[in-house]
């Protein structure tokens, strides 16, 4: 399975916000879309990601003052990618390798989607799913031997 399946699957909505927004408007977004992250978008062009990580971490440094800040101040930066045409098994190896549970799906500069840990997790089991099932449907409708002898 490729990376592209999952996407067509999942559908390609994207959830971003801009460097500029605060923190707290953030937060406000991705709890309202009930998502983990989002795609920090300048000018049209992928310059980040935010996750409740970043979020966690500015809580911690910044105390109570952490919804003032801005998205760029927390924002991962240069977030690793990957490719529409890369294996599921390598696209969950670059998950892990990286910790993380988002990862943009880039083709060149262009930004196709966002993949979570869920999505793939989710559409590992459906296809594991459908082999079982086309398996069980194989040896259901295998030819039996005459076992009398």
């Amino acid at each position: 399975m490729q990376v592209h399946e999952i996407l067509r699957i999942k559908g390609t909505v994207l959830y971003t916000v801009a460097p500029q927004q605060t923190l707290g408007n953030a937060v406000v977004t991705m709890t309202d879309l009930d998502v983990g992250s989002l795609v920090v978008m300048e000018h049209g062009r992928m310059v980040g990601m935010l996750s409740f990580r970043e979020v966690l971490r500015s809580v911690r440094s910044a105390g109570g003052d952490w919804q003032a800040m801005t998205v760029s101040a927390v924002m991962q930066r240069e977030p690793a990618t990957a490719h529409p045409d890369m294996e599921v098994d390598e696209l969950r190896r670059l998950m892990l390798e990286n910790r993380c549970r988002y990862l943009p799906i880039m083709e060149g500069d262009t930004l196709m989607g966002v993949l979570s840990f869920h999505d793939v997790a989710r559409a590992m089991l459906e296809e594991q799913s459908f082999e079982n099932r086309m398996l069980k449907s194989y040896i259901r409708d295998w030819p039996m031997e005459d076992m009398s002898g």
